[in-house]
């Protein structure tokens, strides 16, 4: 089956199409900064993959979407005759609240449901939403599916996932903690379990989703038990945009202060927080990094936030499972940056997690699953290239399968 899937990022939009039969991908796309005046959209198809670079400034994430479909159907390279020849097309979506613990294929009443969690997920659902809406309008014989971020975490017991506040807003309004980067997760975990050599079910790993978003999750015997993210993806770690976990409070006084509405706070804590918001420069680590070897005092605080956020969830998971056997790095930051991954490391070796710096450098090593901690860890550090992308592809598989045989 020949599946495209769509990952609408805060700020990216990734699509790959894939041939399920074989786990072939005859194109790869991605699109970064969208919103920016710097956008760019890279598209690459199979056989040689070849990267075709265009400018999507001022482009919304759907809208580079459609100039994507649009490339697929005419461009010279393409490995598709015309887009009748995509089969099923499978779409991340971020939140799926109490609405949905696995995945679905998309009828009205499910796309309904999809519009009502995206409060759950500001940055992502909307996003998500309009280019499913856009699909069901260009291709609407194509069967979609629903692959969620959250349907990983429903395993969690209700002592993580429930809030300390009045019962009734559980009851009346779901309000509790749901997780996000499910998909990556799960896979993070299945992969480490790989490199150890051992069943998934027999171990204890905390996976670390770190790129512009950020998440991280104590996966006990193959199951989330906790994790950073909560009610949406706004809560846990210091993140792109957004600010992660701070004192409510500072929300109230902040408005009261400055007399903002309840839109206008929103948008501070998930859209000029975070990174940028200390940094001042950019959300994206790449550019505050080099800022802050040059001196940028504001640059290397944002660094050293960062960097003592992650050091802390992983230090809170380690007390939350009944055994640590690995931690897995993944994800754009997690993968890619082994100046990242030696700060995080320093100030966890005492917990027995001790990174190997000759392994953990990324020259010749970017999208090799590989162990990073010296030889005799006690705790195993994995790196894992996160491929939500194949399992989305092969759940959207399975589904339309699922449907059309039954």
């Amino acid at each position: 089956m020949i599946v495209l899937v769509v990952n609408a990022g805060s700020s990216t939009l990734k699509c790959q199409l894939i041939q399920t039969d074989g786990k072939h991908r005859l194109m790869k796309s991605l699109a970064e900064r969208i919103g920016d005046a710097d956008a760019v959209m890279e598209v690459a198809f199979a056989p040689d993959f070849e990267k075709q670079v265009f400018d999507v400034a001022g482009l919304s994430v759907e809208q580079c979407l459609e100039k994507l479909l649009q490339l697929l159907a005419t461009d010279p390279a393409s490995p598709l005759q015309s887009l009748s020849d995509i089969q099923a097309i499978g779409s991340r979506i971020v939140a799926g609240g109490e609405y949905f613990s696995a995945s679905v294929l998309v009828d009205d009443d499910a796309f309904e449901k999809l519009r009502l969690c995206e409060e759950l997920a500001p940055l992502h659902n909307p996003h998500a939403d309009a280019c499913i809406a856009l699909l069901r309008k260009e291709l609407p014989d194509v069967p979609q599916a629903a692959v969620f971020d959250t349907a990983f975490h429903q395993t969690m017991p209700p002592k993580a996932y429930m809030y300390p506040l009045p019962m009734r807003y559980y009851d009346e309004y779901r309000i509790r903690r749901y997780g996000a980067h499910g998909t990556s997760h799960r896979y993070a975990a299945a992969q480490a379990a790989n490199l150890l050599g051992r069943p998934l079910e027999d171990l204890g790993i905390i996976t670390c989703h770190l790129g512009s978003g950020g998440s991280i999750t104590a996966v006990n015997h193959g199951e989330s038990i906790d994790t950073t993210m909560g009610f949406t993806p706004l809560e846990g770690l210091m993140m792109g945009t957004r600010s992660g976990s701070i004192d409510p409070a500072i929300v109230t006084y902040i408005m009261r202060r400055e007399g903002i509405s309840f839109d206008e706070m929103d948008r501070i804590l998930n859209k000029d927080s975070g990174i940028l918001g200390v940094s001042g420069l950019s959300s994206d680590m790449r550019t505050v990094l080099a800022a802050a070897d040059e001196g940028n005092e504001d640059a290397e605080l944002a660094v050293e936030m960062y960097v003592y956020k992650v050091q802390k969830a992983i230090g809170s998971f380690y007390a939350a499972m009944t055994r640590t056997d690995a931690v897995v790095m993944t994800a754009g930051i997690g993968e890619n940056s082994a100046e990242l991954r030696e700060r995080i490391f320093a100030g966890l070796a005492h917990m027995g997690m001790i990174l190997d710096k000759e392994k953990n450098q990324v020259e010749g090593a970017i999208g090799v699953n590989r162990i990073v901690s010296i030889d005799d860890s006690p705790i195993k550090i994995c790196v894992v290239t996160t491929d939500e992308e194949m399992r989305i592809a092969r759940e959207t598989d399975a589904l339309v399968s699922g449907e059309h045989s039954s």
